[in-house]
């Protein structure tokens, strides 16, 4: 792939690299089967099929799609906060899998135990889906501590927000980080309002590529809403840890079309900004308009796309209204028990 800028630190990548045919139409596939699969858990959950809390990823797609696609799936580590469904999605976990968590049902990932906020697959290394704000940051040291010392050249890639970038264990997380120069990737989805308040008035600075500047950890700003740039700036940091080097932090730029949950109504914001977003810079459109344009698709295909993407869509939501809740039994599984 040729690389026509490389982002400096503090700066914003604004030349876009290339990306080939065969990487346009994966990160066009793996985003549209995101925020369709989204539109439909919004869709549920107004319907009364997902109880609890549920996060919408749409509007971010490009960053975990960028991401994943950069790292080595299987062998890289990813852990997230409770905006998860996305991240689960582009590692790919089975869409019904995914779905039926939503709905507590016992198909779910988690066998219905943990819905929305707590998914888990070790078997495609990700670590949740966690409730607590900023946790993933602790914890996704923790992984990369643990690939460290066993020496298994995997990085840990921790995804979480600007309101959670405020977190103090946060801070502890990159200064053990840097101390053991551990292979982590922290990934700062800057969606510019947290759970509902401006990153203006919550944030003394509102650089999050430089929150890691006193522990001397390297950081660069990265346009989110560009899959191509994501991937570019993932592929640099996660080499950079994997080559011993350290922790590095990606501040992605993006932005949410949804409140912050299904609960939000997101009045914080006018109908101005978020139509501006949604016309001028959603990630899928710009990936469709490049492929038709550099002829990699035609609309009829990339329509032929949409429909099998509905229709995984669809099966995962049937799947998820019709599998059987967990059996009572499962209250007493997956429990730890200290004395």
């Amino acid at each position: 792939m040729a690389r026509k800028a490389v982002a400096t630190k503090a700066k914003t990548q604004t030349n876009s690299p290339e990306f080939t045919k065969e990487q346009e139409l994966e990160a066009y596939r793996e985003m549209l089967l995101i925020r369709r699969f989204e539109e439909k858990a919004g869709q549920m959950y107004g319907m009364g099929l997902i109880g609890g809390f549920c996060h919408l990823y749409i509007g971010q797609e490009a960053v975990v799609t960028g991401v994943t696609m950069a790292s080595k799936k299987g062998v890289d580590a990813q852990i997230t906060g409770y905006r998860d469904h996305g991240h689960m999605l582009v590692m790919g976990l089975d869409p019904k899998g995914v779905m039926a968590e939503l709905t507590g049902r016992s198909g779910g990932l988690s066998r219905g135990k943990g819905g929305s906020m707590h998914m888990f697959s070790n078997e495609h290394r990700f670590y949740g889906g966690n409730g607590i704000v900023g946790a993933q940051a602790s914890l996704g040291t923790g992984l990369a501590f643990a690939a460290k010392y066993k020496g298994d050249g995997s990085v840990s890639i921790a995804y979480f927000g600007d309101g959670a970038a405020n977190q103090g264990q946060v801070y502890e997380s990159f200064n053990m980080a840097k101390l053991w120069n551990l292979p982590v990737v922290y990934i700062i989805e800057n969606n510019k309002y947290a759970m509902g308040t401006s990153i203006e008035r919550a944030s003394a600075t509102t650089d999050f590529s430089q929150r890691g500047a006193s522990f001397n950890i390297q950081g660069e700003q990265v346009d989110g809403m560009d899959v191509r740039l994501v991937h570019d700036a993932a592929e640099r940091a996660i080499e950079h840890a994997r080559s011993g080097k350290g922790p590095y932090i990606l501040e992605m730029l993006t932005y949410r079309y949804r409140g912050h949950s299904m609960s939000d109504p997101a009045k914080y914001r006018s109908k101005d900004e978020v139509t501006k977003y949604r016309q001028e810079r959603d990630p899928i459109e710009q990936v469709k308009a490049r492929i038709i344009e550099a002829k990699h698709g035609t609309e009829e295909s990339l329509k032929a796309i949409e429909a099998e993407i509905r229709a995984l869509v669809t099966e995962a939501a049937d799947f998820a209204t019709n599998d059987p809740e967990p059996n009572a039994a499962e209250l007493w599984t997956d429990i730890t028990i200290s004395a």
